[in-house]
C-alpha cells in the first residue's frame, strides 16, 4: 500500500494530464450528444409541422372522393331537370328520377354511409328521435310506428337520428 500511494503521490502530473484527457473526452462526448439532441429536435419540429399540414388538408379535402362522385348524381338530376315532362314521358321520366335515387343511395353505401332500418323496431334514443307516440295495434308497443327522416350511420357512428312515432297500446 506504501508503494502505491507513493506512487500516486510521485507523479501527479500524469493523473493531472489523464484527468484533463479525461475531461476533453467527456467535453466531446457531451457535445455530441447536444448535437444528437439538438439534430432529433429539429426533426421533431418538422415532424409535428408535416402532421398539422396533414391533418388540416385532410379536413380541407377529406370529402374531395365522396363529393366527386356525387356530382356524377347531381349532373343526372340536373339533366332530369332539363327534361320538358309531358303525359306521353312520364313513365320514363319517373324510372329515370327512381334510377338516379339508387344511384346516390349506392354512393352512400360505397362511402360507409347507410340506413338504420326502423319502421317497427324497438325505439332507441340512440337512434332514434321520438316526435310523437300514438296508439296503434299493427306495432308493440314502443316500437316505431312510423319514420318521418331515416336515421343513417356513418360505419358504426350514428350521423343522423331517425325521427319517428312511437307506437303504444291502444286505450
Amino acid at each position: 500500500m506504501a508503494d502505491e500511494n507513493n506512487s500516486q503521490n510521485s507523479n501527479p502530473e500524469a493523473a493531472g494530464a489523464a484527468s484533463s484527457s479525461d475531461i476533453q473526452k467527456l467535453q466531446e462526448q457531451a457535445e455530441k450528444y447536444k448535437n444528437d439532441f439538438l439534430y432529433l429536435r429539429a426533426e421533431f419540429e418538422n415532424y409535428k409541422r408535416n402532421a398539422i399540414k396533414e391533418r388540416s388538408e385532410l379536413l380541407k379535402y377529406g370529402g374531395e372522393r365522396f363529393i366527386r362522385d356525387l356530382l356524377e348524381v347531381v349532373d343526372n338530376f340536373e339533366r332530369a331537370l332539363q327534361v320538358n315532362v309531358t303525359p306521353e314521358n312520364i313513365g320514363t321520366f319517373k324510372q329515370g328520377i327512381e334510377l338516379t335515387a339508387q344511384e346516390l343511395k349506392a354512393l352512400l353505401t360505397r362511402h360507409a354511409v347507410t340506413e338504420i332500418p326502423s319502421e317497427g323496431a324497438p325505439f332507441d334514443p340512440a337512434i332514434h328521435e321520438a316526435l310523437s307516440s300514438e296508439a296503434t295495434d299493427t306495432v308493440a308497443a314502443g316500437h316505431v310506428a312510423r319514420v318521418f327522416k331515416k336515421p343513417y350511420k356513418l360505419h358504426d357512428k350514428v350521423i343522423r337520428p331517425g325521427q319517428v312515432v312511437v307506437a303504444k297500446k291502444p286505450e
